[in-house]
């Protein structure tokens, strides 16, 4: 399987209807791939917090009609990043919530998942006080692996990872809006969660600078001995490639059974 990470670059001077565009153009260059990843909040900017509410739609909404096509057209499985989605709360009627949430498309165009994600950033500011958190950890089948999916500030959090890994997940996707500051931490977290869970990680930030918070980019693609098979060197706007092998998996989990001898749970 050929898994392709667009590193978009996200630039307050470009429309959002501009960026959707330009998204789905890259997205029907790779042809070449099976699967296509696009980062987190990649409309609006994962720190353009006075956006999120004007930038806000539903599932089915414009970024997700374009997005479709684009994977259709390419014949490509698409995880098309993160958009803040707008959606009744739970509990019916009684006003509406934000979500960051993730969209996966099959190579016919239909939604096959979304994810609200579950750990939101902030500290009581931006995203953990603007958005609602999901609830439910979300895995996607494709043809030969099983996708886990998680959301940039996901990452600190291993046991969403390790519940991904429990429910059958092989491949790890994390869509990232990463600043440039803790650039290291990104790529040291990307490396440990496949080590520990002997999956590939695919690692997609993006480039640019969101709200003046210039973007980590760094985007790489990690094999599940924890060997970086392809690496975005910088936070320019790129396309970082590489070949995910299914059975690489289970040879890794067989010969070095760390998942077996497991205790505590």
């Amino acid at each position: 399987m050929r898994a392709s990470l667009i590193q978009i670059g996200v630039d307050g001077d470009e429309t959002v209807e501009a960026r959707r565009l330009r998204a789905a153009s890259l997205v029907r260059e790779q042809t070449a791939s099976d699967l296509v990843v696009l980062p987190e909040l990649w409309t609006v900017g994962a720190f353009a917090f006075d956006s999120f509410e004007s930038g806000a739609e539903p599932l089915d909404g414009p970024t997700a009609r374009v997005m479709s096509e684009a994977a259709r057209e390419a014949r490509v499985w698409l995880h098309a990043g993160s958009v803040v989605e707008r959606a009744e709360r739970p509990g019916g009627p009684g006003g509406t919530a934000l979500y960051n949430t993730s969209l996966v498309f099959s190579p016919d165009g239909e939604r096959a998942a979304a994810y609200r994600k579950i750990h939101r950033f902030g500290f009581d500011r931006g995203e953990a006080t603007l958005m609602s958190a999901g609830a439910e950890p979300v895995t996607v089948a494709l043809p030969g692996i099983t996708l886990g999916l998680a959301t940039c500030y996901d990452l600190r959090f291993p046991e969403l990872f390790r519940a991904l890994t429990d429910a059958g997940a092989r491949a790890l996707v994390v869509p990232a809006g990463w600043p440039a500051r803790r650039a290291s931490h990104w790529s040291l977290l990307a490396r440990a969660r496949a080590v520990e869970n002997q999956a590939y990680v695919l690692a997609c930030g993006t480039a640019g600078t969101h709200a003046g918070v210039p973007q980590a980019g760094r985007s790489a693609i990690i094999d599940p001995w924890g060997e970086t098979l392809a690496e975005a060197p910088d936070a320019g706007e790129r396309v970082v490639t590489a070949e995910l092998d299914p059975a690489y998996v289970d040879k890794v989990r067989q010969d070095f059974p760390v998942l077996r001898d497991r205790v505590l749970r």
